[in-house]
């Protein structure tokens, strides 16, 4: 019995990792369709972005995702899209 709820714990928390993901993944895609896009920015504020994508990236993988989504919102907030 108790190996059951184990087993029933570990099952539900395996599927609920992905929501805690956050909206890394979604926020990424939509940096790299704008970014697809050619943007007119200055190459400081490209360089920026491209710096912010993928300190997000990283962040995300580590399991930071506050702090990934902030870096990902700030690469948006320099294109001007999102948030």
């Amino acid at each position: 019995m108790i190996k059951r709820i184990a087993l029933a714990a570990a099952l539900s928390l395996a599927l609920a990792a992905p929501a805690f993901a956050g909206q890394c993944p979604q926020q990424m895609a939509a940096i790299d369709a704008a970014l697809a896009n050619s943007p007119q920015l200055s190459e400081a504020d490209m360089a920026e972005v491209k710096r912010l994508r993928a300190e997000g990236e990283e962040l995300h993988a580590a399991g930071k995702h506050a702090e990934s989504e902030e870096a990902l919102g700030q690469a948006q907030k320099l294109l001007g899209i999102g948030q």
